[in-house]
């Protein structure tokens, strides 16, 4: 007999996607696990996503036999979940069954130890279907204020975990006792320091003395973002690298601003590998308000200025995340109105001076201490699949 057969398997299954926002700390959180469980021990971890968009492709990147950390990606399909009326909510209620029949089936046959969801429109099938099941779940929120789906799926879960202890006030009294203040997960990658790499890459010399300027919208862009920058690019110059990551519609647009680069200004369509290093290489940075953006910078102690996503596309969370950066004194904020040209150059350019950087600086890193969240909520997994 094997010795393998004389050991219990033990199958974690992971939910979430739509986004790379639900994808990426999803992965991390994978990654971990397997890092923490002893090599001698049987362990899957299945990932349960959308059959449409990015999320096969995403974590099909990280399968084991890619060297990751998941073995197998099952697609479920699913509806959007809108807090808004319209003929799409019909339609997409018949997704959501559909999604929900499938991951009961797909649940029952891996029969998993334990379910961690990190949220989005396709968790919430998955997670009906646990709780059905009886198999425990964990849900992730990852925003200051939780969204339609974390707060479905809160009903059921186990354990809600949230990246802020002020989230617990927005749920039910029933439900803020199962909160977990956690923190969002952010890859290992982002705690070692590889600030000379990113100035290498940047072409940035040694001797510069120049504070760096980091612009990032995404890798779809901001059209936002990069108006009020390429409008206010000859003060900034003046004052900073700039460092300019536009996204590829715009850079396909605009391509005499992209041929326009020197030792001032660095336009790049977007930047791959290379942006943990030049993000740790920044001294500030100008940015959307996402969620693991923002928790990606708080890891680096980098100060930030936001102008989040407002307006009728979005509920409101990148300005609910800004905002509570901005009381902890990690990050000023141009919302709405706020972000015009004339704003924009005046938070910016208090950033010369270096002692309003170190002060911000300091506050970003302690929001979350020495604590990394990836670890905190990894270790939870294990402990109620039983390893």
């Amino acid at each position: 007999m094997k010795m393998s057969e004389n050991k219990k398997k033990y199958v974690i299954a992971i939910t979430g996607g739509g986004t790379g926002g639900h994808i990426y700390p999803g992965i991390a959180v994978a990654d971990e696990i397997r890092n923490l469980v002893d090599k001698d021990v049987i362990l899957e971890i299945h990932w349960i996503g959308s059959s449409k968009g990015m999320d096969r492709t995403l974590v099909e990147k990280s399968f084991v036999s890619n060297g990751g950390s998941i073995d197998a990606f099952h697609g479920i399909p699913c509806g959007k979940l809108r807090r808004y009326v319209s003929f799409q909510n019909f339609i997409d209620l018949f997704k959501t069954f559909a999604g929900f029949v499938k991951a009961f089936f797909i649940l029952a046959k891996l029969k998993p130890n334990v379910l961690f969801s990190k949220g989005g429109f396709v968790s919430v099938p998955p997670c009906l279907a646990s709780s059905i099941l009886k198999i425990p779940f964990f849900t992730h929120e990852c925003d200051f204020t939780p969204g339609l789906a974390t707060r479905i799926n809160s009903k059921k879960a186990k354990h809600v975990l949230v990246s802020y202890e002020d989230t617990k006030k927005y749920f039910s009294e029933p439900v803020k006792s199962k909160c977990i203040a956690t923190g969002n997960p952010v890859r290992p990658v982002f705690y070692s320091d590889h600030a000379a790499e990113g100035r290498k890459f940047l072409g940035i010399p040694e001797d510069n003395k120049k504070p760096v300027l980091l612009v990032i919208g995404g890798s779809l862009g901001a059209l936002q973002i990069n108006n009020l920058v390429t409008e206010s690019l000859e003060e900034l110059k003046k004052n900073f690298i700039v460092v300019h990551q536009t996204g590829k519609a715009f850079a396909e647009a605009h391509p005499e601003i992209m041929s326009s680069g020197n030792e001032n200004y660095k336009p790049y369509a977007f930047i791959y590998g290379e942006m943990v290093s030049v993000l740790q290489a920044a001294d500030v940075v100008l940015s959307r308000a996402g969620a693991n953006s923002l928790s990606e910078c708080a890891v680096c102690a980098k100060p930030m200025v936001l102008i989040p996503l407002c307006g009728s596309g979005t509920r409101g969370d990148q300005v609910d995340n800004a905002r509570y950066f901005e009381e902890k004194g990690a990050a000023v904020v141009l919302a709405g109105p706020e972000a015009t040209k004339g704003k924009l150059l005046s938070k910016v350019l208090e950033f010369t001076d270096e002692s309003r950087r170190s002060e911000m600086s300091a506050r970003c890193a302690e929001l979350y201490g020495s604590k990394r969240p990836v670890k905190v909520i990894a270790e939870k997994v294990l402990e109620e699949a039983g390893l």
